[in-house]
């Protein structure tokens, strides 16, 4: 059973920042792009930010130069480090994966429960 766990939201003042953290867990054999989506309240869901297996990164418009995604390979882990946060940033962040359980398998889309970012004074 594959699994993707959040962590690290919370309540920060505007301004501040946050770390998310997403860790994969399970047997499989590999994972391919990673990355960040979130979803406020009466909004659809958006993609933050994408990582790829080599590192090859992007963000959407409204988070470059704030946010930074990174993983590591070995812990199977992707991060979202959340800088100058604002109000607007305020959603429940998800992680988002394509993961081969096995060599010869396809890669398969996986999704973390999601966690809160509230963003207020």
């Amino acid at each position: 059973q594959v699994q993707l766990m959040e962590s690290g939201g919370g309540l920060v003042q505007p301004g501040g920042s946050l770390r998310l953290s997403c860790a994969a867990s399970g047997s499989f054999w590999g994972i391919a792009d990673a990355a960040w989506y979130r979803q406020a309240p009466g909004k659809e869901r958006e993609e933050v930010a994408r990582i790829s297996r080599g590192g090859s990164t992007n963000y959407a418009d409204v988070v470059k130069g704030r946010f930074t995604i990174s993983r590591d390979n070995a812990k199977n882990t992707v991060d979202l480090e959340m800088n100058s946060l604002l109000p607007e940033d305020t959603a429940v962040y998800y992680c988002n994966a394509g993961i081969k359980r096995y060599v010869w398998t396809m890669w398969v889309d996986y999704w973390g429960q999601g966690t809160q970012v509230t963003v207020s004074s």
